[in-house]
């Protein structure tokens, strides 16, 4: 119903500025759409820096439109790390209303509760398409708002990156025992599947990976997909370029409101924020599956060794995975409830993703 109140409004502006003979439909929508509404500034913290453009793109998108369907009269700015608070505080700085609104993945906070990885991905989850489908169509959006509520927060979809690679090694890796004493760039729920499989997870940031991996600090690292990884010239020192990144199957990228801000905002612009959410997370899903294709070429044209990790390394981790999350069920009643219908829609869209998706992706790689 607001939505529809919006686009009448919106037609009723555009109609007048025809009859008046204008040329410009943004110019004569302004007065019919916003008459009355407030004029409101938002501070958005992102928890990416600019020169990760197709993260920090997101975000600016979501700014942009937001201006141009509202008149001007909400306008998001947009603080990289560090302006306001650091990247991880993020959301902390929109629980506390610091900030009105974040750009963040909700999976850097499994520290407070390890339930906070269902928002962004957990290994062995769903891809992509498979998330959008559960948090839009299914229950997923429900159930995690009725979780961020515990937060302050309201949560809208801002980006998805696809399934992720796994990293890059120094050294191949081709047995669950070469996985034992292996130091790797990697934090949440992968980094502690890992653990449990002997590695020696390290926590650094994306400006540290390149030094450690040179030095010898660390033996691997993941970070992104090709796109994203290029830049920071990871093939140099670590030629092994592993798939996939079974840690995050179909990362969400989450735009965080502080409630009170939200519930006092028009439903004008509620609406106009919904609207172009949704536009930005498409944009990220959209920019990566075209860049991502291309940056790969580039990286093999470099001499970089593309490797697939062996099924032994892929059950190991996938049994170890299962363990974790049975043993969080049994003490974390918030992991309980979104896992059980986690888990019910993975079998289930899996099971028709392996009909349809599967058999036609395994013919066209067999013909390329």
């Amino acid at each position: 119903m607001e939505r529809r109140s919006f686009l009448k409004k919106a037609g009723a502006g555009l109609a007048a500025g025809a009859a008046a003979g204008m040329t410009s439909t943004a110019v004569s929508a302004a007065p019919a759409v916003h008459a009355g509404l407030p004029e409101i500034k938002w501070r958005m913290t992102s928890s990416f820096p600019k020169s990760v453009d197709t993260l920090f793109g997101s975000a600016e998108m979501l700014a942009n439109r937001v201006r141009e369907i509202t008149g001007g009269k909400f306008d998001i700015r947009i603080h990289a790390p560090g302006e306001i608070v650091p990247a991880l505080m993020a959301l902390d700085a929109v629980q506390q209303n610091t900030v009105e609104m974040c750009h963040t993945c909700s999976y850097y906070y499994v520290g407070k509760d390890r339930a906070f990885g269902f928002g962004t991905a957990v290994p062995f989850g769903l891809n992509a398409r498979q998330m959008d489908a559960w948090i839009i169509a299914g229950n997923g959006q429900q159930l995690l708002d009725e979780f961020y509520a515990n937060y302050n927060l309201y949560s809208f979809l801002g980006g998805n990156t696809g399934v992720q690679m796994g990293g890059w090694y120094r050294k191949q890796i081709h047995t669950v025992a070469d996985i034992k004493g292996l130091k790797i760039r990697i934090a949440g729920l992968g980094g502690e599947i890992l653990s449990r499989m002997g590695a020696v997870p390290q926590q650094l940031g994306g400006g540290d990976i390149y030094t450690s991996l040179e030095k010898g600090t660390i033996d691997a690292a993941e970070w992104v997909a090709p796109y994203d990884d290029e830049k920071l010239g990871l093939y140099k020192v670590a030629p092994y370029y592993y798939s996939p990144g079974w840690w995050e199957p179909g990362p969400v990228v989450h735009f965080f409101v502080n409630r009170g801000e939200w519930d006092k905002l028009p439903k004008e612009y509620q609406a106009a924020f919904r609207a172009a959410s949704r536009e930005a997370h498409i944009l990220m899903t959209s920019t990566y599956d075209h860049k991502n294709p291309q940056a790969l070429a580039r990286l093999l044209g470099q001499g970089v060794k593309l490797q697939g990790f062996s099924t032994e390394i892929m059950k190991k981790a996938y049994d170890v995975s299962r363990e974790l999350y049975a043993e969080e069920a049994a003490k974390n009643p918030a992991w309980a409830k979104i896992y059980a219908d986690f888990d019910k829609y993975r079998k289930s869209q899996n099971a028709w993703f392996g009909v349809a998706e599967a058999g036609f992706d395994r013919f066209m790689q067999s013909v390329r």
